[in-house]
């Protein structure tokens, strides 16, 4: 994993807690990160949503099984917010029961959020490669990054999205993409999103057909990539 090279207050993440209530757990099956947009384009009732579709998704039954039916029956899970300032909203948790799962939606529910306006994804890739895939508190036998939003990087950073993507790629990460079509960019964010975002093993791209439609899509992907089976539709796939 690449070296930190980053502030950790001056990218107002918070310290993560370690789930040593959890220490039974020396190995997951997947280590997944929500990366969340939640810049200018998403007001008070759109991050609402995605966070209600979230808390939802692990509350689900078929979802909780999906979890607890892989090769050690756990998941290893954390919420990043991002604009500007990428934030862990909520820090790395082992889930492997139905208790676990529910724990996590409640703290969703309630996670922090700081209104920002500029999407600045390529910053949030830095981040989460340099601090928050290093803070894993057990290994994982695949590491996931599963990134929502309504639209395109516009932050022009010194790296641009592809590079910091082949990055985490090159690190084992899988990146997914849940572009969500709402605002100026409906027609042309899920093209973005396959051209510039996903990438790795098995990538896959599902789309939300707008904010009402994210509880559905982040339902269906996250039993997808929790599982690691091949979704039963045609998804676009990335091979990079």
């Amino acid at each position: 994993m690449r070296v930190a090279a980053l502030a950790l207050l001056g990218l107002g993440l918070m310290a993560p807690r370690p789930a040593m209530a959890q220490s039974a757990i020396d190995r997951v099956d997947v280590a997944l990160v929500l990366a969340v947009d939640i810049s200018g384009s998403v007001d008070d009732s759109r991050f609402a949503l995605q966070m209600e579709g979230i808390a939802r998704a692990f509350e689900d039954r078929e979802v909780q099984s999906t979890i607890l039916s892989g090769q050690y029956g756990a998941l290893l899970v954390t919420l990043v917010n991002w604009s500007q300032k990428p934030q862990i909203a909520v820090p790395w948790r082992v889930i492997a029961s139905p208790t676990d799962a529910m724990a996590f939606a409640a703290d969703v529910r309630h996670a922090p959020r700081r209104a920002e306006d500029f999407t600045c994804m390529s910053l949030m890739m830095q981040v989460v490669g340099e601090k928050v895939l290093p803070l894993m508190p057990v290994p994982a036998d695949r590491m996931v990054v599963d990134i929502s939003g309504d639209g395109r990087d516009n932050c022009n950073p010194r790296t641009a999205v592809d590079g910091e993507r082949d990055g985490l790629v090159a690190d084992r990460v899988t990146i997914n993409g849940l572009p969500i079509r709402e605002g100026r960019e409906a027609e042309t964010i899920a093209q973005w999103y396959e051209q510039h975002v996903i990438g790795g093993p098995a990538a896959f791209l599902l789309p939300a057909n707008g904010y009402q439609d994210f509880g559905r899509a982040i339902r269906q992907k996250f039993i997808i990539e929790i599982s690691g089976r091949q979704p039963p539709f045609a998804p676009s796939v990335a091979s990079r």
